[in-house]
């Protein structure tokens, strides 16, 4: 099972895909256990059909609309959507930047102690766009 929340920080676009596909299976399976044993389904308030069973809750649905919203609105931003993108916690975008500052580039041993380099944050936002996931903004890149 794939473990996809809101506290992430950072979260791969694979993992949403896989949990959807994970889901969307558990219902399927849930569907064909309903109709071989002439269970009905139940129809909610906003007229989707649920079968549930032990196995697929309510719960199940709710994550499955709410992943399924999430990687429609971010495949709108993302052409890597498929491949892999990464959406970005924004109280974490900082840090983020910080690291792939850290892991992509060397920076001389020798430089002097008054010298210091500083981000500018709001310039790389410019290339990331925001989403919400649950009631939490996140940032994807959007070139």
């Amino acid at each position: 099972m794939t473990n996809i929340d809101n506290m992430q920080d950072v979260i791969d676009s694979r993992g949403i895909i896989a949990r959807i596909e994970e889901l969307e299976s558990e219902r399927d399976t849930a569907k064909e256990y309903c109709e071989e044993n002439g269970i009905l389904s139940q129809v909610m308030e906003d007229n989707t059909e649920q079968f549930l069973t032990d196995e697929f809750s309510e719960d199940n649905y709710r994550e499955l609309a709410t992943l399924k919203a999430l990687a429609e609105e971010c495949a709108d931003y993302s052409s890597d959507w498929e491949y892999g993108e990464q959406l970005i916690r924004r109280s974490y975008f900082k840090d983020y930047m910080d690291q792939m500052v850290e892991d992509c580039y060397t920076l001389p041993e020798d430089m002097p102690h008054w010298m210091t380099i500083t981000l500018d944050y709001d310039a790389l936002e410019q290339d990331y766009s925001s989403v919400d996931y649950d009631g939490v903004e996140y940032l994807i890149r959007s070139v």
